[in-house]
């Protein structure tokens, strides 16, 4: 393993008695003194502040780019209101997911942040295929991200326009630290905001919002946790390149403009599979799961219909305890068959069969402010 990258506020974190972790190729916190069970949990009553600087943040200008970038994604971005962002994903040309993303309208330009791992290949993948546009990595720029139902008291004592802003919303605010990119929303389920900040201001803004007694530093551990019960993906894990938006129960991402019969039907990679899919379904399915057991089914579990004997039907792709709910839950694909809601499965753990129960995501209510 080569030398692996740091953030603007590696130091911050290691004076906070962080635990750090290689991950996507930075030195990263998983957790802090708190513990992952108690960052989940003060994250879900106050505010928790993550670092997220490894995610990818990249501006796209030149004629029109959002519809450049309609011939990557599904999703309708012409439309796109100056000041709002959008879901996205990269597909493939077998109907697959290359990485999800978030892309945001400022006007003349596009702001879009890629996940940490996928980074240099997005960047590569944009540049090969969005003729005339520029494609700028922005790598001055730490990315945080405040999350949690006093997320936006806290903020706004710093960054009073803040406040004015509604789910999705995303705006550049002059503030103590220079210009500060933000969006309200987040990877957690609840309201709260992502901070762009110049690397040198970085660590400043941090301790600002340290210093309030609601806000507590988050690791990668609870990360996880909130985003599992909050039933969103984990690229990687949940989401890949084998798998389609159908499949993935994605399909609230894809805008009626670029499905069948909309103004701007297909002219993304797999169109045809996936708009097949829409019509007709697919044969997997991504679904929340709740075991029956005081453990976990965790990442690799495989599922089956019955307690004994019979072929495998599906495999869980991301488990783990979930604080806020007391019990564990599971995300996973089954075949379609098996995806409805209250449907009885079986998890097989260490050679035994464990009972499960597909759910409904997420599996605790979002409280995104609309």
């Amino acid at each position: 393993m080569g030398e692996l990258n740091r953030t603007a506020l590696h130091v911050l974190h290691q004076e906070l008695g962080a635990k750090m972790v290689p991950f996507a190729g930075y030195d990263m916190p998983v957790q802090y003194k708190l513990g992952v069970m108690k960052e989940h949990l003060h994250t879900r009553a106050a505010a928790g502040l993550f670092d997220v600087s490894h995610m990818g943040q990249v501006i796209l200008r030149g004629p029109d780019p959002a519809q450049a970038l309609e011939r990557l994604v599904p999703q309708a971005l012409t439309g796109l209101d100056e000041g709002r962002q959008r879901y996205a994903f990269f597909t493939n040309e077998t109907g697959g997911i290359l990485d999800d993303l978030m892309v945001a309208n400022r006007g003349d330009h596009l702001f879009v942040v890629v996940n940490a791992a996928c980074k240099a290949a997005d960047i590569a993948h944009m540049r090969a295929n969005l003729p005339g546009i520029e494609v700028e990595e922005i790598t001055d720029r730490a990315l945080l991200a405040l999350q949690g139902p006093v997320a936006e008291t806290v903020l706004k004592r710093l960054v009073p326009g803040v406040a004015a802003m509604t789910f999705m919303d995303v705006a550049i605010l002059p503030s103590p630290f220079g210009a500060l990119w933000v969006s309200r929303s987040g990877y957690t389920g609840e309201d709260g905001y992502e901070i762009s900040v110049a690397n040198t201001q970085a660590r400043a803004l941090a301790e600002a919002l340290l210093a309030d007694t609601a806000v507590e530093p988050i690791g990668l551990g609870a990360r996880d946790s909130l985003r599992l019960e909050a039933g969103l993906c984990l690229y990687g894990n949940d989401i890949d390149d084998t798998t389609s938006p159908v499949e993935a129960a994605l399909e609230w991402a894809v805008q009626k403009a670029r499905r069948k019969g909309g103004t701007r039907e297909g002219g993304f990679p797999g169109a045809a599979r996936i708009l097949a899919e829409f019509d007709n379904g697919a044969a997997r399915r991504r679904v929340g799961l709740l075991p029956g057991t005081r453990a976990p089914m965790r990442a690799g579990t495989p599922l089956f219909a019955s307690a004994e004997g019979g072929t495998q039907i599906g495999q869980v792709t991301s488990g783990a305890f979930g604080p806020s709910l007391e019990a564990p839950v599971s995300m996973s694909y089954v075949a379609t068959e098996f995806a409805a809601t209250g449907t009885g499965l079986f998890g097989e753990v260490r050679g035994k069969r464990l009972p499960v129960t597909v759910a409904d995501m997420p599996f605790r209510a979002s409280t995104y402010k609309r």
